[in-house]
């Protein structure tokens, strides 16, 4: 826990550079490559699953020093050979876990999140799912546990192998000679994040690109085929708790619904949008047609409501950087409670970005909560150390937040025209 948040101090500076290289040189070649509120949804989404993977909110049913102690047949030693093969296995076990993601329904809720973004962004690659609630990888590093690469090896190599990934989410780079057969790369990931019927489900290598060569399913990127992100559903809101989970949502409704006790079981591990025929009939769902002519979510806000949106992302992402820096004076259950809370947060300012009415009620909640969390403590979770009126600083805060919400909610929201205000999503996407 302590370990990986020290970790963050130093990875999330460097992807918000690139980040924010990404966006200056796509104003200075002319391209629209970012878009203020769905970039905000994406770094909001990043807060969620880095909260969670610092807390260990995920269930190991097998770990992976358990399994190579059982099954390994060498014991080898720790020297640059050992960590390809590690990093080697792991690509390997992310194409198999990438792949049952985007093909069995249950899975693909721990997924959907990813590509719930209408653009392509080094941003959208921070939507990672905090719906993963047991870890699979394991049971794909079958290959190296036999071999016996050591648990240390691999626990050194996987964050690397996932920081790695990033760097090929943009639209910025074109195809790349040699490379494009070795590794994977801006142009293969497009097609990875296209929904037009050509590129989906290709490309779900994560490093090298020779696995989707090998198991067929390769789509090279085509001049005349030019990519459209997002999801054939789209999901029409930036909240990235509700994305994470309407696709089980609307799994649970439908196993209720459908009068097939069969379908009630099979539903969870049939191919991804799949639904019971009665379900199909009775609550039929749309999706995008043709996905050159749809209209991206956008809800208008005001330039000060987007402002505003900004400023709650910074107040949450410095109260989080608190809690990584100061986590083992906080306790484990104090964290569990302060992330929980960060988590709130997100889903409350995500809230007004959809320009929900109820914002306003969720946003009071928060300050109540918070405030309370204060008040039983007799401090911020120790914040006083710092210096001491920081509590009082948060008190402040959690007055002044739902204060203004409430302004923006009855000054923008309600006095809006119908079709301005964001509708709750009403469709599962797939």
């Amino acid at each position: 826990m302590e370990a990986y948040a020290s970790v963050l101090n130093y990875a999330i500076p460097f992807f918000v550079s690139l980040l924010l290289l990404e966006a200056a040189v796509a104003k200075w070649k002319g391209a629209r490559v970012v878009r203020s509120m769905d970039t905000l949804s994406s770094l909001s989404s990043g807060l969620t699953n880095v909260i969670k993977d610092v807390l260990g909110l995920t269930v190991v049913v097998v770990s992976y020093s358990w399994l190579e102690g059982k099954i390994g047949i060498a014991d080898i030693q720790s020297t640059w050979l050992v960590y390809l093969l590690a990093f080697i296995g792991l690509d390997f076990a992310g194409y198999w876990v990438h792949r049952l993601s985007h093909h069995v329904n249950y899975f693909w809720n721990r997924h959907i999140i990813h590509h719930s973004s209408e653009e392509f962004n080094l941003g959208c690659a921070l939507r990672q799912s905090i719906s993963g609630f047991f870890a699979i990888t394991v049971f794909f590093l079958l290959p190296i546990a036999i071999l016996g690469v050591p648990g240390e090896v691999v626990a050194v190599v996987a964050p690397l192998h996932l920081f790695a990934q990033y760097w090929y989410h943009t639209r910025l780079i074109g195809k790349m000679g040699v490379l494009e057969h070795i590794i994977v790369t801006p142009s293969h990931h497009r097609v990875h994040h296209a929904i037009n019927k050509e590129y989906l489900d290709k490309n779900l290598s994560q490093i090298f690109i020779i696995w989707d060569k090998l198991f067929g399913t390769f789509q090279e990127e085509l001049d005349e085929v030019p990519p459209v992100y997002g999801v054939t559903r789209p999901v029409r809101t930036w909240n990235p708790i509700i994305i994470n989970f309407m696709h089980l949502w609307q799994l649970i409704k439908d196993a209720w619904r459908t009068n097939d006790w069969k379908a009630k079981f099979t539903i969870w591990f049939k191919p991804t949008g799949w639904r019971p025929a009665d379900v199909k009939a009775k609550y039929p769902l749309s999706g995008i047609e043709d996905p050159y002519h749809y209209e991206k979510y956008d809800p208008k806000l005001s330039p000060s409501l987007q402002l505003w949106s900004w400023v709650q992302f910074t107040a949450t992402f410095l109260l989080m950087m608190y809690l990584f820096n100061f986590i083992a004076e906080i306790g484990p259950q104090g964290a569990i409670v302060y992330g929980l809370f960060l988590v709130f947060s997100i889903f409350s300012y995500s809230m007004l970005m959809d320009k929900s009415p109820n914002a306003k009620w969720v946003e009071l909640a928060k300050s109540i909560i918070g405030l309370a969390l204060i008040y039983w403590q007799g401090s911020w979770f120790e914040i006083d150390k710092l210096f001491g009126l920081s509590s009082w600083v948060v008190v402040a805060y959690f007055i002044a937040t739902a204060a203004v919400v409430f302004y923006f909610v009855h000054a923008e929201i309600k006095k809006a025209a119908p079709d301005q205000v964001a509708k709750a999503p009403q469709r599962a996407p797939s």
